[in-house]
């Protein structure tokens, strides 16, 4: 998941975080992000297919901003104990 500077949060999947990061940074990235940063990286969880991955981000994006802004928060703090 990643924030932008606006405070937006957008949740897609890859096999590299560090690469498709960099894209995104470098506007070769989703057009939702073009412009939009400096760009965030707020979570991101390994997981074990496809499928899984697919299925994963929809249940993310289905979410609305404030409970996914919880969720974040939630799991920030439970890192941190």
């Amino acid at each position: 998941m990643i924030e932008t500077a606006a405070g937006a949060l957008y949740t897609g999947i890859t096999t590299d975080v560090d690469r498709r990061l960099a894209e995104h940074r470098a506007g070769r990235g989703a057009k939702a992000l073009r412009g939009k940063g400096p760009l965030t990286l707020r979570h991101h969880e390994p997981v074990g297919d496809h499928g899984t991955a697919l299925r994963r981000e929809a249940e993310i994006k289905r979410l609305t901003a404030a409970r996914k802004r919880a969720w974040l928060r939630q799991r920030t703090e439970g890192a941190s104990v």
